[in-house]
């Protein structure tokens, strides 16, 4: 699975396994939801910091266990909206997105090219 690579390439399995085994833990409708969020902010978060991966993850956990203890519902926890509170969870966790770094370029990128400009008399 491509979460076991990134954290199997960062070193930290063991905070994968502990994290593996409170989900397993988790009663079947709360394990089932974090199982779906895990997979989704796998993919659509592209996180390429295997500790920031693992803080977001733990804390999804600690979230979905709390709810568990205390009765709450999974929609009383997500909304109505699942997709909208991953990404607003995910929001939280953003300085491990691969794609910050390829903003940065890009924003380099530009600059360069304005600088260039500048040095041939364009504006």
């Amino acid at each position: 699975m491509l979460i076991e690579k990134i954290v199997g390439d960062f070193g930290d399995k063991r905070r994968w396994r502990e994290y593996k085994a409170r989900v397993k833990a988790l009663p079947a409708p709360y394990r089932t939801s974090v199982e779906a969020f895990e997979r989704y902010l796998t993919y659509f978060g592209a996180i390429s910091n295997g500790s920031i991966m693992m803080t977001m993850v733990e804390d999804l956990a600690d979230l979905f266990e709390r709810a568990a203890v205390d009765g709450t519902p999974i929609r009383a926890v997500v909304g109505e909206d699942p997709v909208e509170f991953a990404e607003t969870f995910l929001r939280n966790y953003s300085d491990g997105q691969w794609i910050n770094k390829e903003r940065e370029r890009l924003i380099k990128a530009i600059d360069g090219a304005e600088e260039e400009g500048r040095g041939q008399g364009h504006s």
